[in-house]
């Protein structure tokens, strides 16, 4: 993996919403909306009902109704439910 790079997990109690590599990801924050960018210092954060954005070759978006995520050496896991 490149150091410009983020691993990311979306995962759904129906399964992986999403599995890949992106050069940013937002989060719907509950306390304020965030960026993850290749790097960024560990979190483990609640997410409120959004939109997750990744952006890699194209940018995909994903709309969530709660959840958490852990940040750790460029790899993003997301646990949500959805919309």
């Amino acid at each position: 993996m490149s150091e410009k790079t983020l691993t990311i997990q979306i995962l759904t109690p129906e399964g992986a919403l999403f599995e890949g590599t992106a050069q940013a990801v937002f989060l719907p924050g509950v306390v304020s909306p965030f960026e993850v960018l290749p790097g960024h210092a560990p979190i483990i954060s609640a997410l409120e009902a959004g939109e997750i954005r990744v952006v890699a070759e194209e940018e995909q978006r994903f709309p969530i109704r709660s959840g958490v995520v852990k940040v750790r050496n460029n790899e993003i896991i997301v646990c949500a439910e959805t919309v």
